[in-house]
């Protein structure tokens, strides 16, 4: 089932809320750390896996939203991949041959930087392939989704909304400051001409895509902080909505050493004071 219409012009790229840094940043510390317990649970539970998907216009700082919101996961439960421009292997194969390798295995979560639907959005504003083959994609992308959900992966998507006045803003910083040359691409200020078409492509592509089942959330993103303590407050509220579970114990009872190690005096220490 399609949810609302999204239509970005509508959309704030600055908090909705009235809210400070400080408050924003502290708030953001206690979801790291609930995120980073009910990960153990998911973990452990091992019948589900979760994909972040993160979509945005360059100099969104996505590596940011990363670090910050997923800092507490144990990095045995966390993948990030990243999807540029496919080499000549990848382009030998379907287009979602080099995204399907990479989907969470159970227990896993992976996050996308970048993804499948660049194969949608950077076509369609350039114009190098046709209009059927477009829509096709648009149909092989929501049933490749609908598969991963029916699997048992959760699918998370983000747009990290920001104006184009604040892209300048970053894409100066870029040209201006030497520690952040290494991130400027001249590509990236070739698809800034093409703001609007990006835009409109982007619509569309919410349009076709975003479902009960893998919605699209679009997230403020002209400041940094609140984009932060945003991506993360809805990551929670999806995984506490899980039905999780700690494994029961197997085969103990049949296990001579088990049992006398119970008939031991030692006594168990909780976790949280052997740090």
């Amino acid at each position: 089932m399609f949810k609302k219409k999204i239509v970005l012009s509508k959309m704030s790229t600055i908090p909705e809320e009235d809210i400070s840094k400080e408050e924003a940043e502290k708030r953001l510390e206690k979801i790291q750390s609930e995120i980073a317990e009910i990960q153990k649970k998911f973990h452990a539970d091992g019948r589900k896996s979760i994909l972040v998907i993160l979509q945005w216009m360059d100099a969104s700082w996505k590596d940011g939203t990363v670090r910050k919101v997923f800092s507490g996961i144990n990095p045995m439960g966390l993948r990030a991949i990243a999807f540029w421009k496919p080499s000549d292997e990848e382009f030998s194969h379907d287009f979602l041959w080099r995204i399907h390798k990479h989907a969470p295995e159970k227990w896993m979560i992976t996050i996308f930087n970048r993804s499948h639907y660049e194969d949608i959005l950077v076509p369609s504003v350039e114009w190098y392939l046709s209009k059927e083959l477009i829509e096709n994609r648009y149909d092989h992308i929501r049933c490749f989704e609908r598969m991963l959900v029916d699997e048992g992966t959760i699918v998370l998507k983000f747009f990290l909304h920001m104006s184009k006045d604040e892209q300048a803003k970053r894409f100066k910083e870029r040209i201006t400051l030497e520690h952040k040359f290494w991130k400027y691409d001249p590509s990236d200020t070739r698809a800034r001409e093409r703001w609007d078409d990006y835009m409109d492509v982007y619509e569309r592509i919410f349009e076709q895509t975003n479902f009960d089942w893998s919605p699209w959330h679009v997230i403020p993103a002209d400041v940094k902080w609140y984009r932060n303590y945003k991506v993360a407050e809805v990551f929670l509220e999806t995984i506490k909505k899980l039905e999780l579970e700690w494994p029961q114990l197997k085969g103990h009872n049949e296990d001579s050493v088990v049992q006398e190690i119970l008939q031991e005096n030692t006594p168990i220490i909780p976790e949280k004071d052997i740090l």
